[in-house]
Formats: structure tokens, sequence, C-alpha cells
């Protein structure tokens, strides 16, 4: 699922190479945290959220019915530094 992400944040983005990934599996599900330059922020979420939430929808369509939940988060690279 992360090369799905990846795949889709990386057509957006202009700073392709300043993108970290970090996938943590949690209690009900997996989460995916993309961490973004802020001049790439507008791009990946799209106006009103529509890029974000398309993301949404595709990584939701493309789990497995019996694996667990997976959701993504998208945010800036400072708060990767905290």
């Amino acid at each position: 699922m992360l090369e799905l992400v990846k795949y889709i944040v990386e057509q957006f983005a202009e700073h392709k190479d300043e993108i970290e990934y970090k996938e943590e599996e949690k209690e009900n599900g997996i989460e995916i945290t993309v961490y973004l330059e802020d001049s790439d922020m507008g791009k990946v979420i799209g106006k009103q959220g529509k890029i974000a939430k398309a993301l949404r929808t595709l990584v939701k369509a493309a789990t497995p019915k019996d694996s667990k939940k997976y959701s993504v988060e998208i945010k800036g690279k400072e708060v990767a530094a905290e």
C-alpha cells in the first residue's frame, strides 16, 4: 500500500527527493504519514482537499477486506522535526 501512496504523491510533488514516508501499525489499523515540503503541501492536498480525499479513497478501495484498515496523513516537514 505504501508503494501506491508514494506513486500518487510523487505525481503532484515538485520536491520528490525531500518527501518522507512513515508507516506505523496501530491497534485499529495501519497509518501512513507523508511529510512534505511546505511548497508541495497545496499541490498534494489540492483545492478543498480533493486530491487528498481521492488518495484516501483509492487506498481504502485497494485494501483487501480481510486486512487492517489503512489511513493516510499528510503533514509538513516542521511537524517531522518535532
